[in-house]
């Protein structure tokens, strides 16, 4: 008996190892299997994780490049608009100091309005001959109106003049006469501004096709007994300058040269270019059936 349980004891000893040996075996697999498999979720991670940083690298490279190129785009467009400022200045300047270039494209619409007992100025309008003028320059010392009135060009050539009409309380005389002159472009009123340079082109004392400068004074002067309104300048103006116009740096005709105040100089009223524009329309549409300017 005791051999016999001797036996079995061993076999039952042998059994448990040899079941002990087989799960450790296994639980040494499981735990090798768990650390591949994290092993390899680590890497997925790891990889997972650096691609990331690799976008967001790419993409914070991109966001820096566009911005840096939007900064240089941005810096080129300011340093144009600098540019063109500049320029605008510089030619702001030439035109404010030099309106001998003006003058030279304007000449050909002035002309010199001559009658038996007077002489003033005045400029085409239109491209079709007709002048506009102060009725006064056509009037003689008792207010009558010339039957006879000459026209001559900046080429010194003497045309016949034809008066249209005129409106007594604007001083303002509409002739028709030769064509195939420059004419003048009338400025709004409205963009007439106080202290831009201005030339006044006429004839003062007889001496044809005269300019003086000056700059705008005021605008909307009004009550000299007429219903016009008035642009006042320091550019002077003299007997013979009436019905000549008063000139911008742009080349139109912001006025009428009409009178200076007695016994001052520098202070000169040209009926302004909107006044001048209905009046003549107005003659036109009457006269004529036609709108002139």
């Amino acid at each position: 008996m005791k051999r016999h349980h001797k036996i079995i004891l061993g076999s039952f000893s042998t059994l448990v190892i040899v079941s002990l040996v087989v799960i450790g075996i296994l639980l040494n697999g499981i735990v090798v299997k768990q650390n591949i498999e994290n092993a390899a979720l680590k890497a997925q991670i790891s990889e997972l994780s650096t691609s990331t940083d690799n976008k967001i690298n790419e993409i914070a490279s991109e966001v820096i490049i566009t911005k840096s190129s939007l900064n240089e785009e941005i810096s080129s467009l300011n340093a144009n608009i600098t540019s063109t400022n500049e320029q605008l200045v510089r030619l702001q300047d030439q035109a404010g100091t030099d309106f001998s270039g003006i003058i030279r494209e304007v000449l050909s619409s002035i002309v010199i309005v001559r009658t038996f007992s007077s002489q003033g100025s005045g400029f085409f309008v239109n491209g079709e001959g007709y002048v506009v003028t102060n009725l006064h320059v056509i009037q003689n010392s008792n207010g009558e109106v010339s039957d006879v009135i000459q026209i001559i060009t900046s080429d010194n050539k003497a045309n016949s003049g034809t008066l249209v009409g005129y409106i007594q309380n604007l001083d303002l005389a509409v002739i028709k006469t030769t064509s195939g002159y420059g004419h003048l472009i009338m400025e709004d009123s409205s963009n007439v501004k106080i202290g831009e340079k201005v030339v006044a082109i006429g004839t003062p004392e007889g001496l044809s096709f005269s300019a003086t400068d000056g700059i705008v004074s005021a605008v909307g002067r009004t009550g000299f007994g007429t219903e016009g309104s008035y642009v006042q300048t320091n550019a002077q103006l003299n007997p013979g300058n009436s019905g000549g116009p008063l000139i911008n740096q742009n080349g139109k005709a912001i006025g009428m040269n009409n009178f200076k105040l007695a016994n001052s100089e520098g202070i000169g009223f040209a009926l302004e270019a909107d006044k001048i524009r209905l009046g003549v329309n107005a003659i036109g549409e009457q006269i004529l059936n036609m709108t002139i300017i």
